[in-house]
């Protein structure tokens, strides 16, 4: 049964005392256009991914000083692998150098990271580094930068419904009493609310495997803006549309 119309929620209070705008409470980013930026360029595609990095930190300010708790990145998709392995390794690079250069500036803007995803099948080094920034930010109280690595949504899902399966199986869980809050428990995003708006930058317009449980009642913004090039500016532009729009979560 569908919900009953809802107007926007109060702006959630953080620990600074400020309020998000619009009442956001989580804001999703599909990060793309960094080949092309580079191709327009006439540089390889390791460039766009490094300048990424620097839209990344942007964007972190940015939402943190806006005092927006939650931001999701799609850093990385479990279909990523089916890429080159030179630009495999060049990400994995920029990952690690992310969170060796960033992770102290980003315990003192107060900023908080989680890591989504699967970390199977990655290699020591980087689950020691995906941990370290956990366990480095997990006191503080500020912007939660939630990175979705080696993620895809119907894997998630499907760990999701297989431990459901084990629960009901062990009769921990009676089948007839399921409940979407079930699903949303055992999902790897139990911690944080549903994205109030998805932006997708370079102006393609689908979701490529991204929190598709969690999407289902959240604005999405195409911004034409290739990554590498979205600022502050841009991110203004995106808020502003969303403020244009009227939730209704199903209902009138």
């Amino acid at each position: 049964m569908e919900q009953a119309a809802r107007t926007r929620a109060a702006p959630p209070e953080t620990a600074s005392g400020g309020s998000a705008p619009y009442g956001l409470r989580h804001v999703a980013i599909i990060m793309d256009g960094n080949g092309r930026w580079a191709q327009q360029r006439g540089m390889p595609r390791a460039f766009g991914h490094k300048a990424g990095v620097e839209a990344v930190r942007r964007t972190v300010r940015a939402c943190s000083d806006l005092h927006i708790p939650f931001l999701t990145i799609y850093s990385f998709s479990s279909e990523n692998w089916s890429r080159p392995a030179a630009e495999i390794a060049e990400l994995f690079g920029l990952l690690k150098f992310f969170i060796r250069n960033d992770l102290a500036d980003l315990s003192r803007q107060n900023v908080r990271v989680r890591i989504i995803g699967s970390r199977d099948g990655l290699s020591e080094d980087i689950r020691a580094l995906l941990d370290e920034a956990e366990a480095t930010t997990a006191r503080n109280t500020g912007l939660t930068l939630v990175v979705a690595f080696n993620y895809g949504a119907r894997q998630e899902m499907l760990s999701a419904v297989r431990r459901l399966a084990a629960d009901i199986a062990a009769g921990t869980l009676d089948p007839d009493r399921l409940a979407p809050e079930d699903i949303d428990a055992r999902l790897s995003t139990a911690f944080m609310p549903d994205p109030d708006l998805i932006i997708r930058t370079s102006g393609e317009q689908r979701l490529s495997n991204f929190l598709l449980w969690q999407a289902a009642y959240s604005e999405f913004v195409f911004s034409p803006v290739l990554w590498p090039d979205f600022d502050r500016k841009a991110l203004d532009a995106v808020l502003a549309e969303y403020g244009t729009r009227t939730r209704r979560f199903g209902g009138l």
